[in-house]
């Protein structure tokens, strides 16, 4: 690894995270001016077309130079770039969107609390979806003393939720009364609109995970008294040094691949 040149461009915090872990872990690396001289270069996430200096980047490249970015929006792939460079899509790997889930949920917690009136421990708190966010969200809530119930469409999540101490329903649940005053979702489909809102107790509180437009209908939850947030990039906005290590690890696992396989 540590004959491999990398760079790390972008000004956020978890950007600056991951060149230091990488630095620290051996990896030679190239300042953002001479990134077209490394042999990965990481951008910051999302990866789109307005990225300043890609499209110049793209063409002044090292044949065999990896591009590594972030929910890479498909324009990106279409540019012109010097040939036999490869483009890879970092937040496509299980392994960081496993550690990813640490600090969505801790981030999650952090708001419940923030915006809630009363404490966790004893409250009923519902949990629509049981993925990797899901998961790491209703352990975590559980350990605090919460009542967590688990909504999923899968019989073996609802399963799993149970194996581990919450209570589970199905989705079609969500279309009756429900008395959740903490709810949280992580299915980026629409989960909560006008109907499913109606059902929830009055001034409820809803962090909504999912990406963007979320699973929620914000306008509806606003005008019936909830509390409806939409928590985007949480790693980075709560943890972005332990975003920054997380990325690191993962693109030090991709190098190794690539070692590895040529």
């Amino acid at each position: 690894m540590q004959q491999t040149s990398v760079a790390v461009l972008g000004t956020d915090k978890r950007q600056q995270a991951a060149a230091d872990a990488l630095a620290a872990a051996g990896v030679k690396m190239v300042a953002p001016q001479q990134a077209a001289q490394a042999q990965v270069v990481v951008l910051p996430m999302p990866t789109g077309v307005d990225f300043p200096g890609l499209t110049l980047l793209l063409k002044q490249m090292k044949p065999g130079t990896l591009l590594l970015g972030g929910r890479i929006a498909p324009e990106v792939y279409r540019l012109p770039r010097t040939q036999r460079t490869e483009i890879a899509d970092y937040y496509l790997r299980p392994e960081l969107a496993e550690w990813n889930a640490i600090p969505t949920a801790e981030g999650c917690i952090a708001l419940l609390m923030e915006h809630s009136k009363r404490t966790l421990w004893r409250e009923k708190v519902l949990v629509i979806g049981f993925g990797k966010v899901g998961r790491a969200l209703a352990v975590r809530l559980a350990a605090l003393g919460a009542q967590v119930t688990v909504a999923a469409r899968n019989p073996a999540q609802r399963a799993l939720a149970e194996g581990l101490g919450c209570s589970a329903l199905p989705l079609e649940k969500l279309n009756c009364p429900m008395d959740y005053p903490l709810v949280v979702n992580t299915v980026p489909a629409m989960m909560l609109g006008e109907k499913q809102l109606k059902n929830l107790p009055q001034h409820s509180v809803i962090v909504d995970l999912a990406s963007k437009p979320g699973g929620t209908d914000f306008s509806a939850a606003k005008a019936m008294g909830h509390c409806a947030i939409h928590a985007l990039a949480l790693p980075t906005k709560c943890a972005p040094e332990t975003a920054g290590y997380f990325l690191a690890k993962t693109i030090l696992q991709i190098i190794q691949e690539r070692s590895e396989n040529s």
